[in-house]
């Protein structure tokens, strides 16, 4: 299947410069369209799909910043290059506000030029991957609180997938923020029992001598200020599924009753004698160590394997950085419509900062971030760094910051700079070396030279 290369449409008039600009983007494996004024480029934007623009700022008949208005109504994720014959830093202020990927004076820098198409079709690639992962994930998984595309996450859907169908208890762990909760209804909704109830508690949230009652019910007069007989939820989850978060809250004596449920499929409400059967699935979640609990004896090492018949745990989002990019799309076009804005997308800081950070609140923290940052910008616009929260924009300065020191040799320097690089970016190499301007070759023999780990 033959692949279709990326469509540029040059907007300036004929000249040698022009003619040199087509045969570089020709020798770029680009399929270039060109146009001598704006109205020819309107034309061509009305007809044809445009990956990249270069326009002339001040083009005839149709200027270049109503090109660029119009190319961005086509495709919103064009990449758009305004150039001009002389500097106004006022014009390209607004070139860049309107969307601009760049703004470059005559004569163009071509390695530059080059540097900023790749990036912007990469960018389209990536918001088209996120687009189809989404419904692929929806349509096979029912995944769609649950992003990314990481050798790990895939290792997550494929178990989701494999064990959804059978009745047999999972235990998911992983740190708080991954997403534990949405990957108990993932399996729920992938199940035979997707019709039945899907019944949550979280453990943590509740004292534990009220935890007792709300998965068991109490009997009228079980204790003080039980007017009445109340069902658990294992009763009403009869025929589906229950999940039990952060599970390791349970106490010792409440252990041993979720221990008879699982092997019995039976107990007694608080206060009650009568026995109560159910078919339950049970799903439980933690961001302890269980076994390292078992250890310490608190908790039991029986329930425990009873427990884990199938683990499935969920990676921290500082072990699987280069998902990143798919979360802030996807959270971008939530908030966008939860919040009536329209945010076109972040700046390349803004990127490099939310990949530079460790996220100790993993996926939920990444999403309060960009919630925030879109309830307050303003229409149209692309996030920049002074959106970013306080401690993030703290962070970036330090980056910023980053400081050569008399004596270091040039050979220090460059290696100083790749690792630096290759840690904000969660070394992913194709992405740091997009941001050093070098080949991929050529940053696998610096690594290797300089035996960067």
């Amino acid at each position: 299947m033959e692949i279709s290369r990326p469509k540029v449409l040059v907007v300036d008039s004929r000249s040698r410069a022009t003619n040199d600009l087509i045969a570089f983007l020709r020798d770029c494996e680009l399929e270039v369209l060109w146009a001598p004024d704006g109205e020819t480029g309107f034309n061509i934007l009305d007809s044809e799909p445009i990956d990249v623009l270069i326009t002339e700022l001040h083009v005839q008949r149709i200027n270049g910043m109503r090109l660029l208005q119009v190319a961005r109504q086509r495709n919103p994720e064009v990449c758009v290059v305004v150039i001009t014959a002389d500097a106004h830093v006022e014009l390209a202020t607004e070139a860049m506000r309107q969307g601009a990927y760049d703004f470059q004076t005559k004569p163009l820098n071509l390695s530059k030029l080059r540097v900023v198409i790749e990036r912007g079709i990469s960018h389209q690639r990536l918001v088209l991957q996120m687009h189809d992962l989404h419904q692929r994930i929806d349509e096979r998984y029912g995944l769609s609180g649950i992003i990314g595309n990481t050798p790990k996450m895939v290792h997550v859907y494929n178990k989701i997938r494999e064990i959804a169908p059978t009745r047999a208890t999972v235990l998911i762990t992983g740190k708080t923020g991954t997403g534990k909760a949405l990957a108990a209804s993932a399996i729920h909704a992938n199940s035979p029992r997707r019709d039945s109830p899907f019944v949550k508690l979280n453990c943590a949230a509740l004292a534990q001598s009220v935890v007792e009652s709300e998965l068991f019910g109490h009997e009228r007069g079980s204790f003080t200020g039980a007017l009445k007989t109340r069902k658990g939820r294992f009763e009403i989850a009869d025929g589906g599924t229950i999940f039990i978060d952060e599970v390791s809250e349970i106490s010792p004596a409440t252990q041993v009753k979720l221990l008879r449920v699982l092997e019995e499929r039976q107990f007694e409400r608080l206060g009650g004698n009568e026995t109560l059967k159910v078919d339950v699935r049970l799903i439980a979640a933690t961001n302890k160590n269980l076994k390292e609990l078992v250890d310490e004896g608190k908790f039991r090492e029986d329930l425990y394997y009873r427990l884990a018949v199938v683990l499935i745990d969920i990676p921290a989002l500082c072990e699987r950085k280069q998902d990143i990019p798919l979360l802030v799309e996807a959270f971008l076009d939530e908030f966008n419509k939860s919040h009536s804005r329209s945010v076109k997308g972040v700046s390349r800081g803004v990127m490099d900062a939310l990949m530079t950070y460790d996220w100790p609140g993993n996926v939920r923290e990444l999403r309060n971030c960009i919630e925030g940052m879109v309830a307050f910008s303003r229409p149209g616009s692309v996030l920049g760094v002074s959106d970013l929260p306080h401690h993030l924009r703290e962070q970036k300065q330090q980056m910023n910051g980053f400081s050569i020191h008399v004596g270091m040799t040039m050979q220090d320097v460059e290696k100083a700079i790749i690792e630096k690089t290759l840690q904000s970016t969660g070394y992913n190499k194709e992405r740091t070396a997009e941001i050093l301007q070098i080949g991929l070759r050529t940053l696998y023999r610096k690594i290797k030279e300089y035996q960067i780990n």
